[in-house]
């Protein structure tokens, strides 16, 4: 559904992301159980991550410093002291009948990351990260509900998570996206989550309400969930913005509830009325000493940091004179990032290894069945394959046919170009020979040429082409044969 909150009174939407990240530690939180994904049911467990009584949580410190790696990465002031806390509320997946979680001293807050939108940069703030533990997994099968069973998987329970609080800055499902896709690069730069939706290692809540444009007050807000793609997001909050503008526009009031939103039928649909703090009786958790990160702590993590996506991107606009759209899709992971840097030093021009990492080699990877991070084909072949381009041995095409062969037979690029004759005909005394066959084999078409139809100049072209099984350089190609066909 198309977002018309520009229509009747004008309205414009207000919408704050909650991110729930999964971390990369080998253990969980609180436990020396592994977090494995896709181990079998309830294969991870214990008693402490299963609520049994007397069992006692111990703080994962790793998990302590990818947390903060996130919070400096997102620009936000490390708190001293934090406290974990008790947040009650039933889940038959939730063992304990609650979650450890922070609450109002969270591990870091007072931040903001910057997002790209129609070429403009908007700064959106970080309310807080806070540290908490996930809960279990409840699977369900049988239709209809009386055949319904229900079964409980606490693998997942006490896998540490980061909740990452935006403030209510975005202001379209345009905004939304490339916020979380920001968010979602900064992470993977960081190697402290996969972010992996369809495993459940990010997930996403929105919060959205409307208010006539100009006002500084907030409507009521509804919390959308089951957001598990990114396109969903999109698409949630297009509907919901429509929704209570009508809603706001006729007359009525928006209810304060948590929706699911349905990809079957594109809408978003009432859940439960929207809990508030209290209703979840938090309290300080007592089997936890408070959180205390001391200034040479935060100074390790803080140097740990690798260089992010933004400082990234703008160096190579800086430095390599990249297009702006060429550095934001070379950064877009770590991974390509860092072939790309690995090209240029190897001796490939920055432009030319762009183009060619953005449309080709992507294309040809995907016809090969071939994801980037499992490609045979080293920085060194690579910045090698653009040399031959760039000093004419081969052309473009037969470059393209020899990334192919680099890409299945894991071959230098000169050793094929070698082995199957590739080096591209730039010599005008050997092309100026194959033009004059050409012209002398088709008296018809020359006649046509010099009586004034150029554009059978194509057609020669073409034909010098296939005799000389494409190695000829096109550009030689054309000046021989105007000069060839003007006699």
């Amino acid at each position: 559904m198309a977002v018309a909150i520009t229509t009747r009174t004008k309205f414009e939407a207000v919408i704050g992301l909650e991110v729930h990240l999964q971390l990369l530690t080998r253990s969980k939180v609180f436990c020396s159980c592994s977090t494995r994904f896709g181990d079998p049911p309830n294969s991870n467990v214990c008693p402490v991550c299963l609520g049994l009584p007397g069992a006692l949580p111990v703080l994962n410190r790793e998990a302590v410093t990818m947390a903060m790696k996130a919070a400096l990465a997102l620009n936000c002031a490390i708190n001293t002291h934090s406290r974990f806390a008790r947040k009650n509320y039933f889940y038959p997946d939730l063992p304990k009948g609650y979650q450890i979680s922070q609450y109002d001293e969270p591990l870091a807050s007072d931040g903001w990351i910057e997002i790209e939108v129609d070429e403009t940069r908007k700064r959106i703030g970080v309310t807080r990260v806070h540290l908490e533990e996930d809960a279990g997994k409840s699977l369900h099968e049988g239709f209809p509900d009386s055949d319904r069973k229900s079964y409980i998987d606490l693998n997942r329970s006490g896998v540490p998570l980061i909740e990452i609080v935006s403030e209510p800055d975005l202001r379209s499902p345009d905004e939304s996206f490339a916020y979380l896709t920001r968010l979602k690069t900064l992470l993977q730069y960081l190697d402290v989550s996969n972010c992996n939706m369809e495993e459940g290692s990010l997930r996403c809540d929105a919060n959205v309400s409307v208010r006539p444009e100009g006002s500084t007050e907030f409507g009521t807000k509804t919390e959308v969930k089951n957001l598990n793609s990114f396109r969903f997001l999109q698409k949630a909050l297009a509907y919901e913005i429509e929704r209570q503008v009508e809603l706001v526009s006729g007359g009525g009031k928006v209810a304060q509830e948590t929706r699911l939103w349905d990809s079957r039928e594109q809408r978003t649909y009432g859940m439960r009325s929207k809990e508030f703090a209290h209703d979840y009786r938090y309290f300080p958790e007592p089997d936890l000493l408070p959180l205390v990160i001391s200034d040479e702590w935060k100074a390790q993590v803080r140097a740990s940091l690798p260089e992010l996506p933004q400082s990234r991107e703008d160096r190579f606009v800086r430095d390599l004179h990249l297009p702006q759209q060429d550095a934001v899709l070379l950064t877009a992971t770590k991974s390509l990032a860092e072939f790309f840097e690995a090209v240029v030093k190897a001796g490939g021009e920055a432009k030319l290894a762009a183009n060619w990492l953005l449309n080709e080699y992507p294309f040809l990877l995907e016809e090969s069945k071939m994801d980037f991070a499992a490609a045979p084909v080293s920085a060194a072949d690579f910045a090698q394959l653009l040399q031959l381009v760039e000093k004419k041995t081969i052309s473009g095409t037969m470059a393209k046919d020899v990334l192919r062969e680099m890409i299945s037979t894991r071959k230098a690029p000169g050793q094929i170009v070698a082995e199957k004759g590739l080096q591209q005909i730039s010599d005008a005394d050997k092309l100026a020979a194959v033009a004059r066959e050409v012209i002398a084999a088709n008296p018809k078409q020359t006649e046509q040429y010099r009586s004034g139809k150029t554009a059978t100049l194509g057609w020669f072209v073409g034909q010098v082409m296939k005799a000389t099984r494409g190695q000829a350089n096109a550009q030689v190609v054309q000046e021989v044969l105007k000069k060839e066909l003007g006699q």
